[in-house]
Order: C-alpha cells, then structure tokens, then sequence
C-alpha cells in the first residue's frame, strides 16, 4: 500500500530549518503509519514503514505547491525589493565603517556559496561522514555522505547501500550548496535551491572540531534533503527575500530578490530614497530618508534586536520581512509568556536574558549597543569587561582582594558564563556535538565562585 502524502501536508512538515531550530521530516516512499513530532512552533512529520524498513534517503518531489494560508496582518507588507540599494551603495559614503562592518558575525550570517564562504574542507578523506542507516540497524547497511567540489559548485552527495553484501546496490543524491547561513564562528548549515524552493542540506560544518556533521537537530543515520526553508528562519540569516505566498509555512521565493546577511539595511531601513537624495546634494533631506537607530528609544533599540535574538517561543502577528526598525515589534512579534528556569537556554533569547538581570533594570538607558558595537567584530573577554567597568567598579566585586587587579580582564567568564544549549544539538555516528554560548543573564553564578568564598555571598 502506497502512502499518498499531500502537497498541503508536506508544505506544513518540518520546523524551523536553519541550523538548530528543530528536525526535519523524512518521506519514504511507502508509509503505512504517521507519527507527529512537536518541534519549536510547526510540527515535524515523519512517516514509517511497519512492514519493512523505510529508506534513509528522502528528497523533495518536484516543485511542490500549497493552499496559501492568508495570515498578513492588516497594512502589513514587506518593502519592495527597488526600495533595497545593497551594501555597495553605502560604502562610497561610509567606507570605514563599512568595511568594518564587512567581517561581522552578522553581516556573515548568510553568503552565496563559493570557495572563500564554504569553509569546510573538500579533500579526502576529510570531506566524509560515514554513518550506519536508521533504518536499517539490524543490516547495518553502510550510509556515506561525501562533500564533493566540481566544476560547477560544491555538493552533499548521500550514498546509501540498499542491498546488504552487494556494494554495487548504492542509491545516491546529490545537491549543490547554493546559500551558506552561519558565520562559521561556530559552523555553518547549507541551503539549496529546487526551482524556487529552498531546502536545508543534511550536513553541516563545525568549525570547533573542523569536521562536517549531520545538521542540528537532522536524525542520525537518514539523508534528508527534504527540510523546507521557511520565512522567519530567513529573516535572521538575510536581509531582504520575497516569499512567493503570504503561508508562514511557504518555501517557495523569488530566487533573485535575495539579499543575503544581515546588511545595512536591515537596522537602517531600504536605502532607496536616502541615496537619490544624496546624489541630488540634498544631505538634509538624505537624513530625513535613513533611519538611525541610535536616536530611537531604549524600546525601540531593544526591539530591533529582539527581533532575532528573543527566542523561537512567539506569536506571530504578522509576515517575515515586513518589519522596518523604529516600529513596535509587538506588532509583528509577541513573545509568548514561558517560566524562566533557573539555567535556561542561552540560544536566541539574550534579549529575554538581559531584560532579567539587575544591571538592565536597574538602568533607564541600558541597551544592547551599551556593550555591542555592531559595526565591528568584538569578541575578548577583556574588551567586555572594560564596557562593564564604565558602571562599576573593580573594588565592588567580591573576588578583588583576591584576584588583584586582574579580575578587570575577565568579568563576563564570572557574571554571564558560557552554557550549553539544548537548541542547537548534532548527533553523527556516536558523537554528539552541543553549541555553547554566553549567556546574557549577568549576575553571580555560584559555581563560578570557590566554596571557601561562598559564605554570605548572595544571588542578585
């Protein structure tokens, strides 16, 4: 009996599909039974097999379409894709500060694929992931995953025995590396393009171990090509692409409106109308056409970065890509009310984070540009500590008599220490790779301090 998967169903299946937001959903080709895997927001579809093994190997059928759910809030829609100039049009301007800005994390969130933005290795045997198949455990039936450099591009191959004893019995897929998302800080996670769908590729590179591994939150032992791509994952890996339906749950695009990383525009707003000012010499009224953030609010500064970093659990009110900073976010996103545990998941809420500690509320003014220059690459523990000391003082921390004026150097190791998070999670052979990040919860963490110094010290 042949399974018959709708074009709506597999529209909606999968979550979240850069790297870390949750897993994916294999197709086999034969299903007789449907089990519903919760992950972040959408939930996973995965489709099994009870008479015989379902294959490891899953791709998408060919151009898939859906019913558009209309869900665009009224007076809600994205700029025109006219209205974005790109990053070149602003650096005959601001040359210094682009240029800085040009090896941020952000602005390399998302490239085109090409030998300088993919950075994992091509050469054997270091372009190999070898795994047992899912499904296939009681044969242990071999799967291979190979990165392959051709004339053309760069490809994940999958190579799945299907025939225990006979090597020559392979089925294999292959896709060409079309987007990068990741700054390669921690790894990279690669996207394709079908038609003018966007899927995820089931491999990714880990730059703290330089070695490919299966994809955050992909099962272990299956090639799935099949992960869509959706608009809010976009929206934080690129500055501008136009979803070719207003369904959240579309991964269907104008291939050429991509505007990838996160530009100038996206904190600045489209840059149309400010560059023909300027080039009419009236800088006055090029002014009025370019938003700056630094004159909005603390409220509004906070919600551009919300935007991205305050976490996967919201309300969506209305479509990717239709916020323009200066705006209320809560008009477009609403973060939904969770329990905060006592470590919580340090991936994607720093915002949620930062707004608990007692340095924020305790300050009026305090925002995320108080510490982060988002023009330039700022990453040592001593540059940080230094933005901590334009409040306090070395003398008020409790560990100074004992460090010494060392202790300038290296406040955030103490006070917003680096922790594991359950988001984004890779699972290859019999190796788990977990992301660690800062968390932004600045207070006093106990185990970072010795127990001899422990006594009628406090937690903020």
């Amino acid at each position: 009996m042949v399974a018959t998967i709708s074009a709506e169903l597999i529209q909606r299946a999968g979550s979240n599909a850069i790297a870390g937001h949750g897993a994916g959903f294999r197709r086999p080709a034969v299903a007789l039974q449907q089990l519903a895997l919760a992950a972040n927001v959408v939930i996973s579809l995965m489709l099994v097999c009870s008479a015989c093994p379902a294959p490891a190997l899953s791709m998408p059928e060919q151009e898939l379409s859906a019913t558009p759910r209309q869900t665009q809030a009224a007076g809600e829609s994205s700029p025109d894709r006219a209205r974005y100039v790109g990053d070149a049009a602003c650096s005959g301007c601001h040359k210094d500060i682009s240029l800085s800005y040009l090896h941020t994390a952000h602005h390399l969130t998302s490239q085109l694929a090409s030998r300088i933005s993919v950075l994992g290795p091509f050469e054997e045997p270091r372009n190999e992931v070898k795994v047992i198949s899912s499904t296939d455990e009681f044969l242990g039936l071999p799967l291979l995953f190979r990165m392959e450099a051709k004339s053309d591009g760069f490809y994940e191959t999958a190579y799945e025995t299907i025939e225990a004893g006979d090597p020559s019995q392979i089925q294999t897929f292959s896709k060409r590396i079309d987007i990068v998302t990741g700054s390669g800080v921690r790894g990279q996670t690669y996207l394709y393009w079908q038609g003018s769908q966007l899927f995820e590729l089931p491999i990714s590179y880990w730059t703290g171990i330089h070695k490919w591994i299966n994809s955050p939150g992909y099962e272990n032992g299956t090639a799935d090509f099949s992960r869509p791509v959706y608009p809010r994952c976009l929206e934080c890996h690129a500055t501008y692409i136009r979803p070719l339906s207003s369904d959240p749950l579309t991964n269907r695009y104008d291939v050429q409106s991509l505007i990838p990383g996160i530009s100038c525009e996206t904190c600045h707003g489209p840059g149309a109308d400010h560059v023909e000012m300027q080039k009419a010499a009236s800088a006055r009224s090029a002014d009025q056409h370019i938003l700056n953030p630094a004159k909005f609010s603390r409220d509004r500064q906070i919600d551009l970065c919300a935007l991205c970093h305050n976490g996967a659990q919201r309300e969506e009110r209305a479509p990717a890509f239709t916020y323009l900073p200066g705006r209320p976010l809560d008009r477009y996103l609403r973060p939904e009310a969770v329990d905060m545990p006592t470590h919580p998941n340090v991936h994607g809420n720093q915002v949620g984070l930062l707004e608990k500690s007692l340095c924020y509320r305790s300050s009026p003014t305090m925002s995320c540009s108080t510490c982060h220059d988002v023009h330039a690459t700022e990453r040592s523990a001593a540059f940080y500590s230094q933005r901590c000391l334009t409040c306090h003082r070395v003398e008020s921390c409790g560990m100074s008599k004992k460090m010494g004026r060392s202790i300038a150097n290296n406040c955030i190791d103490c006070h917003m220490p680096v922790q594991p998070t359950s988001a984004i999670v890779s699972v290859t052979g019999n190796e788990t790779v977990r992301a660690s990040m800062r968390t932004h919860w600045i207070r006093v963490y106990r185990d970072n301090i010795p127990a001899s110094e422990q006594k009628n010290r406090a937690r903020p």
